[in-house]
């Protein structure tokens, strides 16, 4: 056993002491890292109240982005411009002299023509023939098969048909993607259709409570609720009738550019019938069939079809589809919206077709940009400065 003293509590007094009493360096290098720590932590206050102070707008950008996502559907897309140069420039000169100088005269009569044709049939046909409906409406049905084909000759329409032609049958309601007005022409030529449509103004109106009143079409208005709750009654005894003219819907409620599909309502697909899909192909190579009625009226729609060269599209008649076992009238339209994206070749996506009609005003959208620019002007400043 050793006689020399422990050193174990001198080892302890002297950690003690150097945890008790810190030197003047250490105290320095304590109160620095103090400092920068406090530095940091206001800075990151600062930088959380500048954060807090642009999340509105960091939220209206983002909704702008989103926003950006849903107008592309509602938005005319041209095809590619062609290969511009010195030599095919006086053919492209060439091109427009023979579309509007030729062929927009020679349409415009072909329509003219028609339309006497059609009146002088259609008026005597639905005054004299009252009494015998059954005949009266076949007369008319082919009239108006009869005048969806001059419109269609008047765009010079290319259109083929895919599958077999529709049949009236009972229990059965035929859904199709929207462009245009000219969708219910088209398919109008080869079967005459009861369509589902909004009411429109104009002349448009006048053929809607007039002329196409005759194939039991239901009009509806979108800012009418009692108008639904007739429509949907309507709707239901159509289905019901075997001598009535198969039934069109739009589930999509408004026309889009016909490179993307917003969502289907379900307002078809809760009927317990049949439900036949159509889908719809433009091919833009001549002419973008995609009517934006926010922009353009449907006169001048016609117009822009009867100066191009052609209409061309496809339509093809798809597989009847009933709701399976456990399947939700809402899981039923986004499997038949499947079928007619992926037959068309076009893109889906999950936005609502009407929230198109309740964009924010042109003031509104000035008004805000504005406020930002306040804000962050004299931050610019202060930066500079």
């Amino acid at each position: 056993m050793s006689n020399q003293p422990s050193s174990a509590p001198f080892r302890r007094e002297r950690e003690d002491a150097f945890l008790l009493e810190p030197s003047a360096s250490e105290m320095d290098l304590y109160h620095f890292g103090a400092q920068e720590l406090a530095t940091k932590a206001e800075d990151k206050r600062v930088h959380l109240r500048e954060l807090l102070d642009i999340s509105p707008f960091l939220n209206e950008a983002a909704s702008a982005i989103v926003d950006d996502s849903f107008t592309r559907c509602f938005k005319s897309n041209p095809p590619e411009p062609w290969n511009w140069n010195i030599y095919l420039f006086p053919l492209w000169c060439l091109g427009v002299l023979v579309r509007y100088l030729i062929l927009f005269p020679i349409r415009v009569v072909l329509l003219a023509v028609g339309w006497i044709v059609f009146l002088a049939l259609f008026i005597p046909i639905h005054s004299i023939l009252r009494g015998h409906d059954q005949l009266r409406q076949m007369l008319e049905r082919g009239l108006v098969e009869f005048i969806c084909s001059v419109f269609v000759a008047s765009w010079t329409g290319v259109v083929k048909y895919h599958g077999p032609r529709p049949s009236r049958r009972p229990k059965q309601v035929f859904v199709a993607n929207h462009t245009s007005m000219i969708d219910f022409i088209i398919l109008e030529q080869m079967t005459a259709f009861a369509v589902i449509m909004q009411k429109h103004p104009g002349w448009v109106g006048l053929l809607q409570t007039t002329i196409l009143e005759s194939l039991g079409c239901i009009w509806f208005n979108r800012t009418e609720a009692k108008d639904r709750e007739i429509v949907a009654k309507k709707i239901k005894q159509h289905i019901e009738d075997p001598e009535k003219n198969p039934l069109l819907i739009f589930p999509e409620g408004t026309c889009v550019n016909n490179q993307y599909t917003v969502m289907f309502k379900k307002g078809a697909f809760e009927l317990g019938c049949t439900v036949c899909p159509i889908a719809i192909k433009y091919n833009k190579i001549f002419v973008d069939a995609f009517w934006n009625s926010k922009k353009q009226s449907f006169t001048m729609h016609l117009a822009q079809l009867m100066t191009s060269w052609a209409v061309v599209c496809d339509v093809w008649y798809m597989e009847p589809q009933t709701l399976q076992p456990n399947e939700t009238p809402i899981e039923f339209a986004e499997r038949v919206r499947d079928m007619i994206a992926k037959r068309a070749g076009i893109k889906k996506v999950a936005w609502d077709g009407y929230l198109k009609y309740y964009r924010p005003s042109p003031k509104l959208t000035e008004k805000r940009q504005q406020k930002f620019a306040e804000w962050v002007l004299p931050r610019l400043r202060k930066e500079d400065s």
